[in-house]
């Protein structure tokens, strides 16, 4: 009985993990990804030049030992590219998991405390009808333009959807029997809650943390782009895509090297997020 109700169906979640990961739009995805976060990581290991350096060699295009070209001030779009990617490979590993930890602690509230669900599911709605930019540009305005405000703004965008999945899984798996016969022994509600409700109740949290990592891409390329994100002479590829708008006639390549790591780092995201819902969230 005991074993039961430490680890109910164990077996078959593992059997969902692996079919989860196992499918190729997981698989393709997370290669995807792994090539994006190494190529930021080893920046200075795929370009010999200053992502900040100018030089009197503007706009130049594609060769020439730019692969990219120059931007306006001279500077490597390669090397801009690569160093912009590093800002989402920051936002997506501390943002995402700031606010997935904060809105699934909220939840759980939520789910064991009458009044403060009703509190912060007021809360919740309020932060849900603002889009992702217009907290954005409020958060923006409160604590001023940066990466600062691209990460409060990430992980506050993904406190209520963390919290809402968070709250449903408390409320789905409070009165199941093996939570009751946990209660009936004398099992506590902090380790009842860590060791029996929670990871019963992972599959939603796990897939919206892949979603929400292909959301904090989107969100950093749209604050960088209007200007209330990451700022020059700092790159990033919300950054790089606004200011190529102004010079595709003279560079196209400009605005090719950010567009498609966006692309690629949100449909591989989605790729991850679409295969592990197969896997954990259909039976």
């Amino acid at each position: 009985m005991t074993a039961v109700m430490e680890a109910p169906a164990a077996a078959p979640r593992r059997g969902q993990w692996r079919r989860g990961f196992g499918t190729p739009s997981a698989r393709i995805g997370l290669a995807v990804v792994g090539l994006m976060y190494l190529a930021g990581l080893a920046a200075p290991l795929l370009t010999g030049h200053d992502p900040e350096a100018q030089s009197a060699h503007a706009l130049l295009g594609p060769g020439g030992g730019h692969l990219l070209g120059t931007d306006e001030y001279g500077r490597d779009l390669w090397a801009r590219v690569l160093y912009g990617i590093r800002v989402d490979v920051l936002v997506t590993v501390v943002a995402v998991p700031i606010g997935a930890v904060l809105g699934t602690a909220l939840g759980v509230l939520c789910g064991v405390h009458r009044w403060v669900d009703v509190v912060l599911q007021r809360a919740f709605d309020v932060m849900l009808a603002f889009t992702a930019l217009i907290l954005g540009v409020t958060v923006a305005a409160v604590i001023g333009p940066g990466l600062p405000a691209v990460l409060v703004t990430v992980a506050g965008v993904n406190v209520p959807l963390f919290g809402r999945i968070a709250r449903d899984a408390v409320l789905t798996q409070r009165d199941l029997d093996y939570v009751v016969a946990a209660r009936t022994v004398g099992v506590g509600p902090v380790r009842l809650l860590l060791r029996h409700i929670l990871p019963n109740g992972v599959d939603g949290l796990v897939v919206q943390g892949a979603l929400s990592l292909s959301l904090a891409v989107f969100v950093e390329g749209a604050m960088s782009f209007v200007g209330i994100g990451v700022r020059a002479p700092a790159p990033s590829l919300g950054s790089l895509l606004r200011s190529s708008v102004n010079f595709l006639h003279q560079n196209p390549a400009y605005a090719v090297g950010p567009m498609v790591a966006v692309t690629l780092l949100v449909v591989a995201f989605n790729l991850v997020a679409d295969g592990l819902g197969k896997g954990l969230l259909k039976r």
